[in-house]
């Protein structure tokens, strides 16, 4: 199937996911985008429709949203931007491939076996979360891990963690694609892909927000994180070809 079907299709439903759970939409779009296109233009595609589903999130959660805590990871991030695209632009494919396949496993398997724990670490702690989701959004788009680890150890409420993430996030992917964009990595083919899934990642935000009240979370993430752990395991294996 053309790319162009298929690629809208992945993105309904990491753009369900999203509106689910409050993160997770790059961790299911990428290791599927990377078996069908170049990873670079799965990278820059994924980043430009990240900012429109982190932007419907925000919007919706906009009354639980906390500058407080938001800020230490955007301070953060703004060089860590800058890093990841150097990396996604310099560095070869196959590597790239690789590191996202052990992190999206590595994540998952983290997710799977280990309990929550509320630490309440120093906000400080936000700047290198900050930084590493910022390189890790750039060079991969699958930025969310480690400031999902940090905002779970800072035993943040569920509405205020799904509204802080989703505002990181969208500064972060914005902050991403502009750097895509300087460097020459958003090309016509990767705003035509990214045309074409801009309505259906909006409806699987809506769909995904609408079922959020009405789906036990713990069962579906559980799903989806196994799911992930295979889907990372074939990336690497992927990248070895």
């Amino acid at each position: 199937m053309t790319p162009f079907i298929v690629v809208p299709l992945i993105f309904l439903s990491a753009g369900f996911l999203q509106g689910l759970t409050g993160f997770g939409s790059a961790l299911i779009a990428m290791p599927l985008l990377a078996m069908i296109i170049d990873i670079k233009t799965a990278v820059a595609v994924c980043t430009l429709c990240g900012i429109i589903i982190n932007l419907k999130m925000t919007m919706n959660l906009s009354s639980n949203l906390d500058r407080k805590k938001i800020i230490p990871l955007i301070i953060g991030s703004i060089p860590g931007a800058i890093f990841g695209t150097v990396v996604l632009k310099e560095v070869d494919a196959h590597i790239i491939t690789l590191f996202l396949g052990a992190l999206v496993a590595g994540y998952a398997l983290y997710s799977l076996l280990m309990k929550p724990i509320a630490l309440k670490l120093n906000p400080a702690w936000g700047l290198l979360s900050g930084f590493l989701t910022g390189s890790i959004t750039a060079a991969v788009s699958a930025g969310g891990p480690p400031t999902i680890v940090y905002a779970t150890l800072m035993g943040w409420k569920k509405d205020d963690f799904k509204a802080t993430l989703s505002g990181f996030f969208l500064m972060a992917a914005s902050m991403a694609a502009a750097g895509h964009l300087i460097s020459g990595l958003t090309t016509l083919y990767v705003f035509k892909l990214f045309m074409v899934s801009l309505i259906p990642v909006q409806l699987g935000v809506f769909l995904g927000h609408t079922l959020s009240g009405k789906v036990t979370e713990g069962l579906y993430k559980k799903m989806v994180m196994i799911l992930l752990v295979f889907m990372g395991i074939m990336l690497i294996f992927h990248s070895t070809r």
